[in-house]
């Protein structure tokens, strides 16, 4: 597919301006066509001098009339020919720039699902956010506005060396001082160009991330009266995207202002030079040809002078090469490549000697656990905050990798397997139910292309949630709102389960999802997750150990590890950990 090409070393951080060429490169006939459009479009800019030249030599040399008409039909077809080749080229090219961000958006996403679950942990949903639309689109406007001017400088360069060979070949030399002088204004501020549109992109993907921050944030900030506090931080992240772009914009303002001198001085001295020639007769210059010398480095010039004044727009454009580069390059992978796709799953789970540290950490977040999980049952895990449920969670469900000993699934360690075949025999309903904006029916049968009315609506009475579907304006073709805001918690909540019905998975996970629930909710919840637990194997963290009664097994964990096991009666009657917690949850309530 094109979206693995592009995260397969396509895009290059390190040579961004090659990478956009590779790009451009991958669909040659479209950009074959377009550039020879262009070149034939072009014609007029370069060859309207010489019919300028030409007609002004028949006026200085009494000349006639029907000479002058002849020149004037060439300048008419050439002119006439532009409109249908700047339609061809515009078509071609924009294919090709709009193929290219759909590619570059279509592969970030792919990217994005291949990383793991540690990367996302790391880096804020609205920088990630911003990498796919406002980089993106950075690199689209700067090949739209790049790639203009620089063939048509280019071809003005073609058409004046050549032209100028052809008539006056002892001027050649003239042209010699624009292109390099050009180019080492160029190189001059490249450097300092680079770091401070990476300044400014870091202040902006700050800034991002606050703006993100403070509308998650909304109701907390409300809730305790911290409104100012909220808008001080943004402020912060705005001042800071302020400093960043003032100092680029006068960097701009210094390449603008002396490239543009540069140029003008160098048009006037062209000339100048050429009219001395002509007048001492130094060289056999006429009138028509000082007008077409002399026009030709206007050209080259203003040409040139366009470009330099594109090098905001291209460092700019080449600096989110880089940024995207950051994601399509990330080595955080969650590997599946390779492994044993998986057809089938009973749910029979074994830990032995699992154990997992996170990176940077002085002791593991699970030690050496040891659990033998039967197909069908229930094992709920208990514990205080930091104990390792969460971890636990995420470690069968591959999310995470053990960092010692290993996870056997029906037999076969996990780490053979490819897990996101394992995934399509696993549900997952967590505390706080994510739901996107869609109707209550797209929303429940997620991923499932072919799933029936039927299933979807027996799900949803499995769920107990098609009364209060039912109850909707448009009924499952009801849109939630964004991540389900037009819902109660006990609603969104009712629907994940319908989600994770539908789908009819072997193993089933469940992360405290009655605890944020008012006690009516609850009942309504804990009522269909026992249809969903059904048969299953099932994992469930709770910290209301009256949810976890009938579970098969409880684990409690400390500190990573395994403390106690057994039934609810057993571990009462053992008067130990759990017992304890039984005890201060009863006397609280």
């Amino acid at each position: 597919m094109r979206e693995q090409a592009l995260s397969e070393g396509l895009i290059d951080g390190a040579r961004p301006a090659w990478s956009v060429l590779r790009l451009l490169g991958r669909r040659p006939w479209r950009m074959t066509i377009a550039v020879a459009a262009f070149a034939l479009k072009e014609i007029p800019l370069w060859f309207l001098p010489v019919i300028t030249a030409a007609i002004i030599d028949i006026v200085a040399d009494d000349g006639e009339v029907s000479a002058v008409l002849g020149w004037l039909g060439l300048a008419t077809v050439l002119l006439a020919q532009n409109y249908p080749n700047h339609l061809l080229y515009t078509r071609c090219f924009m294919t090709v720039v709009r193929d290219t961000g759909a590619d570059l958006r279509n592969a970030l996403a792919a990217r994005l699902q291949s990383l793991s679950i540690g990367y996302h942990s790391r880096v804020s949903s609205s920088i990630v956010q911003t990498k796919v639309v406002r980089d993106v689109e950075n690199v689209e406007l700067m090949l739209q506005q790049v790639t203009h001017p620089l063939l048509s400088a280019t071809m003005v360069l073609i058409g004046a060396v050549a032209m100028t060979a052809a008539a006056v070949p002892q001027f050649l030399p003239v042209y010699a001082f624009a292109v390099p002088i050009a180019i080492g204004l160029r190189a001059g501020m490249r450097r300092r160009s680079r770091a401070r549109n990476e300044e400014f992109r870091r202040e902006m993907e700050a800034l991002a991330a606050r703006v993100g921050e403070m509308a998650s944030l909304i109701p907390v900030t409300r809730a305790h009266g911290l409104e100012q506090t909220a808008v001080t931080r943004v402020a912060s992240g705005a001042d800071g995207v302020r400093r960043a772009g003032l100092h680029l914009d006068m960097l701009n303002g210094h390449v603008a202002s002396i490239s543009w001198v540069t140029m003008q001085l160098l048009g006037v001295g062209c000339l100048v030079l050429a009219a001395v020639f002509s007048l001492t007769g130094l060289l056999p210059v006429s009138p028509g040809e000082v007008v077409l010398l002399s026009t030709y480095f206007t050209l080259l010039t203003q040409g040139l002078t366009q470009l330099l004044m594109l090098v905001p727009v291209g460092a700019k454009g080449l600096e989110s090469v880089r940024s995207i580069a950051e994601v399509l390059q990330e080595p955080d992978l969650e590997q599946n490549a390779g492994r044993r796709p998986v057809d089938d799953v009973t749910g029979a789970i074994r830990l032995e000697a699992a154990s997992y540290r996170y990176d940077g950490a002085d002791a593991d977040a699970l030690h050496r656990i040891d659990l033998d999980l039967r197909a069908g049952t229930t094992t709920a895990f208990v514990g205080s905050s930091g104990s390792g449920k969460s971890t636990m969670l995420n470690l069968v469900l591959g999310f995470l990798r053990p960092t010692g000993g290993r996870i056997l699934l029906d037999g076969t360690d996990m780490q053979e397997l490819d897990l996101r075949t394992v995934r399509r025999f696993v549900s997952v309903v967590p505390q706080e139910s994510v739901l996107f904006e869609g109707t209550i029916r797209e929303n429940v049968a997620y991923g499932l292309r072919h799933a029936t009315d039927e299933r979807v609506a027996q799900a949803l009475r499995d769920a107990n949630a098609w009364d209060f579907v039912q109850a909707q304006p448009q009924g499952w073709d009801t849109v939630v709102g964004e991540r389900g805001a037009r819902l109660s918690g006990g609603q969104r909540q009712r629907l994940a389960i319908a989600r994770a019905l539908v789908r009819d998975p072997r193993i089933l996970l469940l992360d405290e999802a009655t605890s944020a629930l008012d006690p009516e909710s609850e009942e309504l919840v804990k009522e269909a997750l026992g249809r969903l637990m059904r048969g299953r194997t099932t994992l469930v963290v709770a910290h209301r150990l009256s949810t976890i009664r009938s579970a098969d097994r409880i684990v409690v964990l400390e500190d990573g590890r395994v403390v106690e096991q057994g039934r609810h009666d057993e571990l009462l009657e053992a008067g130990g950990r759990y017992a304890r917690l039984h005890l201060t949850q009863s006397g609280l309530g």
